[in-house]
């Protein structure tokens, strides 16, 4: 918020427009309209429930800026959107007044921002326990902004729809007329809440009341370079400034010692396609309602981030604004628009303030982040109750709220909470680099592999709009470059082990660096130490499954990363695991193809083909008497089974892995395996529950070769039946 102006000019009433604003977004003038409050039996001020013309903007004002309103305010509007009234806004009232003001400079409240509006209601109460008479002169001033520039136009940005109704006065001592639609009694909601007491004032006007220890001149000064880019700001002619209410020319300090950081109080919100229009009403609001040379600020920031030009004579020059009492002389005033008392401005917002106060410090050599020795220019005490006397020095944080410098609780306590951010992004180095995930790479542990390429991606607090670059350190060597804006980076590695890291420059010119990754480069592909094979496993049989195991070995010389099953179907194992029980369709030839990836991404191909066969009984050669059996439980359909001691079967086959297929009962007994004429085990077919299709028995050699195997039943007492279902093998 900001008291105060520098010269004055003639306040002026604007006739009320009754203009039919038809193309809806043609270009009309900025217009302020006031409304005289009348008193009531009960001592306060009151405008009843009126129709007005169109505005967005409204404050209270009276007579003579020495005045002190000893009360509250408070406003209601109805939207011309949807016709509905708002509730009871207080405004701020605790003003102090000017020490030696112009005879037509006038007392006011801040000004609210309400958006479009057609219809006010006001009025004005004595504080709790006051007798004091409320100032002469009592108004609602009401600003249109208009629609200015050719940007508005195009968007619609203070929409130019007609009033359908407009009745004011053009004197402070006339009467507006009411609505007929509404009660002119009505009352809000509730009594009014006393603000004044509670919260801290504002300042009056620098120029008019600060002593001359340090005074401004007329004489336009030399614009200093800054160590710092210009941000970018929207100039006075591109937010619509109508020069012509504030001819007096600029007046200029010595330099700039420290930056102020306020807020204009009002609504949050607002579109910041109407940020112009705020930006025109209170440059309206301060020249035309409080009588001031020019609006009081020297930029304007809004939620969005833009910049505006505020008080005239140049953006990279040190004008004297009228924005923290006492302190004008050595300082710049930044404002956000809004009200930050329990809500914080945003990044984009604050991101602007610190550019441009690290620009107007960087003028003259000032690093944002210290601390300054400011002159007070008026006796006072601040928010925090520290006690200033004119002409004596104190020490300020170069960029500090405003009530650091006076009795006010602007910037609001959320935005004031923000300032250390200000200061750090301002300041620089840039804060919070974290390097957030490498592309084309893969991590190991704490290593990242790649077989040459990398990407970084980074994140970092500090706004990219005041980062100036960033750089990839491939060990400690610039590899690449991006602009501050930028959010990853890419190189190519020569073979070999580096470190790569993330340097991000401040515009100030600071630099950090992100801690430093390890990252290997090779393009030697994994091997398979053991091929991929298949191997039969015990388990149910049958003409289209075949259950399988699929061993392998793949090894790499930096860091397996996984092995992929590609076909005849897919899987995806770790580094670790060599073996997977799968299922082979029988009889049909199948490529087991299977890749193995390092973490650079490197990989190799292994694809052995392998053909599981089924040779049913009949294909094997008898000795002693078997049974042929019939059923669809059997493997093919049917089975051979025999209780007769010494009974035999032999397969012979060129294979490198076989399975004995049996059926079982609880009455099923026990066969004798002969593998190449050696006897290797002794089987019990026996089982509590029947089973048919069972791989019981299997074996599996190293390479793929003729075998003979011969199964012998052993003739169990009480149970000597063995019943087969044939031999699988793998070609």
């Amino acid at each position: 918020m900001v008291l105060g102006g520098g010269g004055v000019v003639s306040y002026a009433v604007a006739s009320p427009s009754h203009d039919s604003d038809g193309a809806g977004r043609a270009k009309r003038p900025v217009k302020v309209y006031d409304l005289a409050l009348k008193g009531t039996a009960n001592g306060k001020r009151e405008l009843p429930r009126t129709d007005t013309a169109q505005f967005s903007m409204l404050g209270v004002s009276w007579t003579g800026a020495a005045k002190r309103l000893d009360g509250t305010a408070q406003v209601r509007t109805r939207s011309r959107e949807t016709g509905d009234w708002s509730a009871w806004r207080d405004l701020e009232v605790n003003v102090d007044p000017l020490e030696r003001p112009d005879a037509d400079v006038r007392g006011a409240s801040e000004p609210l921002w309400v958006g479009s509006s057609d219809g006010v209601q006001a009025q004005v109460v004595h504080k709790d326990g006051s007798t004091a008479p409320l100032p002469k002169g009592l108004q609602v001033n009401l600003v249109d902004p208009g629609v200015v520039t050719d940007a508005e136009t195009k968007s619609g940005a203070g929409d130019a729809h007609p009033a359908a109704f407009a009745t004011e006065t053009t004197s402070p001592s006339e009467s507006p007329t009411e609505s007929p639609s509404e009660s002119p009694t009505d009352s809000p909601s509730q009594s009014p809440t006393e603000s004044a007491s509670e919260s801290p004032t504002e300042s009056p006007s620098a120029s008019q009341t600060e002593s001359p220890s340090a005074s401004p001149s007329a004489t336009t000064p030399t614009a200093p370079p800054s160590t710092v880019p210009e941000p970018p700001i929207t100039s006075r002619a591109d937010w619509g400034a109508d020069e012509s209410i504030s001819p007096d020319a600029p007046e200029y300090n010595a330099d700039v010692k420290a930056v102020f950081v306020h807020h204009t109080d009002g609504s949050n919100d607002y579109s910041c396609t109407d940020s112009a229009s705020i930006v025109r009403s209170i440059y309206a609001y301060h020249v035309q309602v409080n009588g001031w040379k020019d609006i009081g600020y020297n930029f304007l920031v809004d939620k969005c981030g833009t910049v505006f030009e505020g008080r005239k004579g140049g953006v990279d020059l040190p004008v004297l604004g009228a924005h923290t009492y006492g302190w004008n002389r050595e300082a710049a005033g930044i404002a956000v628009l809004g009200d930050y008392t329990t809500t914080g401005a945003t990044d984009a917002a604050l991101a602007s303030i610190a550019r441009v106060a690290a620009w107007k410090l960087g003028q003259y050599g000032l690093a944002p982040d210290g601390t300054a020795q400011l002159t007070a220019g008026a006796t006072q005490t601040n928010y925090f109750a520290t006690k200033f006397t004119a002409g004596s020095t104190y020490t300020f944080q170069r960029i500090s709220g405003h009530r650091d410098g006076y009795n006010t609780q602007c910037p609001g306590s959320s935005l004031y909470a923000q300032l250390p951010t200000i200061r750090s992004w301002a300041a620089g180095p840039v804060q919070g680099l974290k390097v957030t995930s490498v592309d084309k790479a893969g991590l190991s542990g704490s290593t990242y592999y790649t077989k040459g390429a990398v990407t970084l991606h980074w994140t970092t607090t500090t706004p990219g709009s005041l980062i100036s670059k960033f750089e990839l350190l491939v060990d400690g060597k610039t590899a690449a470059g991006v602009s501050g804006n930028a959010t990853s980076a890419g190189a190519t590695l020569a073979a070999g082990t580096h470190t790569v890291a993330v340097r991000a420059v401040h515009q100030s010119g600071k630099s950090t660096t992100s801690a430093a990754l390890k990252v290997v480069a090779e393009t030697t592909a994994p091997n398979f130490t053991t091929a991929p094979k298949l191997s039969l496993r015990t388990g149910t049989v049958s003409t289209g499954a075949v259950p399988v195991t699929l061993g392998w070995k793949a090894a790499d010389e930096t860091a397996l990363r996984r092995v992929d099953l590609l076909s005849p179907t897919t899987a995806t194992f770790g580094p670790t695991t060599t073996s997977s029980n799968r299922t082979a369709a029988s009889g049909t030839a199948a490529t087991w193809s299977m890749r193995a990836y390092d973490y650079a991404g490197n990989s190799r191909t292994s694809s052995p083909s392998f053909t599981p066969v089924i040779l049913q009984e009949t294909s094997a050669t008898k000795s002693g008497s078997w049974t042929a059996r019939s059923s669809t439980s059997y493997l093919g359909g049917k089975s051979y089974s025999s209780g007769s001691k010494s009974a035999a079967l032999t397969w012979t086959f060129t294979g490198r892995s076989a399975a004995w297929v049996v059926s079982r009962a609880s009455t099923s007994g026990q066969a004798d395996v002969y593998v190449d004429g050696t006897k290797t085990a002794t089987i019990d077919l026996k089982s509590t529950t029947t089973q048919y299709r069972q791989a019981i028995w299997t074996k599996t050699w190293s390479s793929s070769s003729q075998h003979t195997v011969k199964i012998v039943v052993v003739g169990t007492s009480g149970r000597p039946t063995v019943t087969t279902d044939g031999l699988v093998y793998i070609k």
